[in-house]
């Protein structure tokens, strides 16, 4: 059986090992150039840190003074252990789902997170501009940036800052969302923060045949306990339904885990110091920097240190509602394709937090429903059937809020 081009050209485009820590940036930079040849696209590369390409593909719509559409992906996947894959990750060997050959599973690293979304965008824009010959109102972007896996401090952080962003005169963004096993389609208005947070405490030492006072252990203690309490209350929350009866999402609280505990040289010794170590994703429903003063006045209060591996600042959200003027657009598009739309915030960090701290508005979204979420995980895959659904879905949601008025 012959494989559809489109289908080609994705796994073309999965097969380029941009795998951290040394992802093949430049063959990805000459396949998407190739795409926009063939596309009649304005192509431009721009590297803010050096080996590290923002890649962006144009089309230039009827009306380009009006605030543009942005198609956001990230080119770099996550590292593989290839003895837990059935199928060697970078060749995205076609399965077939049954003996008829009626579908097939794609196997690779990066097909859900997220080559699924940034090939999706470039096989919907050949269809409405090479294949319909249609033109859009509004300018459309489709942006692919490096080292989201690793934060996008290299990437997107350093794009949203550049000249060379605020000549795109972006009015919405569209960015990654995850799958859901479920039927209804997942929307993300906006995420919840980082916070790395380590405690350090110091106090004295001495052999650990005594009753010595003051020592490091003793300060930190009761900060792990408190943050500890915190969680259960948190993870109370989660457990408990709406009022209608609905489950509560995690973007709707706060976890908080000790993901790290450093101390002690030797049994017999105590320790002058001890460390602990916390991952706190904050719901952007918190005032992320009084949070971040009342960690401080705890350590403070118990005799300890902060140190803040990672913290953010902002908790910018995306209007679902006739205040954002593409959300109609958007949603009409969606509901249109048999969707049924579930808003929600994401439980971890994407780019589009770059995006909406810069004033874009930013919906992540992946169209991939009653799928296993697999992003990260071993035998990562997508349908080949879903595959062609997303290109179906981005080329009528780009046609829609492109041509917003």
């Amino acid at each position: 059986m012959s494989i559809r081009p489109s289908v080609q050209r994705f796994i073309e485009y999965l097969r380029i090992k941009t795998v951290q820590p040394t992802p093949d940036y430049s063959t990805c930079t000459k396949f998407l150039q190739q795409q926009a040849l063939e596309l009649g696209l304005k192509f431009q590369v721009k590297e803010f840190v050096a080996g590290k390409p923002v890649v962006i593909l144009s089309w230039a719509g009827t009306s380009p003074e009006l605030p543009s559409i942005i198609l956001n992906s990230h080119t770099d996947v996550v590292p593989v252990f290839e003895e837990f894959w059935d199928y060697p990750p970078f060749e995205a060997r076609r399965v077939p789902t049954d003996p008829q050959g009626s579908d097939y599973k794609i196997y690779a690293r990066g097909s859900q997170d997220m080559k699924i979304v940034g090939h999706g965008y470039l096989e919907a824009i050949r269809r409405l501009k090479v294949e319909e010959k249609r033109q859009l109102l509004r300018t459309v972007h489709a942006v692919f940036v490096p080292d989201e896996e690793i934060g996008g401090h290299d990437g997107m952080q350093q794009f949203v800052e550049s000249p060379e962003f605020a000549a795109l005169n972006a009015g919405l963004a569209l960015d990654e969302g995850m799958a859901n096993p479920d039927k209804p389609l997942r929307v993300f208005y906006g995420e919840r923060a980082p916070c790395w947070v380590k405690f350090i405490a110091r106090g004295n030492t001495g052999h650990g045949s005594q009753f010595i006072e003051g020592t490091a252990a003793e300060k930190l203690v009761p900060i792990i306990d408190h943050l500890m309490q915190f969680r259960q209350t948190q993870f109370q929350i989660y457990k408990t339904p709406h009022e209608d009866g609905s489950q509560r999402t995690l973007g709707e609280v706060t976890t908080a885990n000790l993901t790290l505990l450093k101390s002690g040289v030797q049994q017999n010794v105590v320790p002058e110091n001890a460390t602990a170590g916390f991952d706190i994703r904050m719901t952007p429903a918190v005032d992320y920097v009084g949070f971040k003063r009342d960690l401080e006045a705890l350590a403070e209060k118990h005799g300890a240190e902060t140190e803040f591996v990672q913290f953010w600042d902002d908790n910018s959200t995306t209007a679902t509602d006739e205040s954002n003027p593409f959300w109609p657009a958007f949603e009409q598009a969606v509901t249109a394709q048999g969707f049924d739309v579930f808003k929600e915030i994401f439980p971890a960090a994407t780019d589009s937090r770059y995006l909406r701290r810069a004033g874009v508005p930013a919906l992540g979204v992946t169209p991939l429903c009653n799928a296993p979420i697999l992003l990260h995980d071993h035998n990562e895959y997508v349908k080949e059937s879903e595959f062609l659904a997303a290109i179906d879905f981005y080329a009528a949601v780009i046609a829609a809020v492109a041509n917003v008025h």
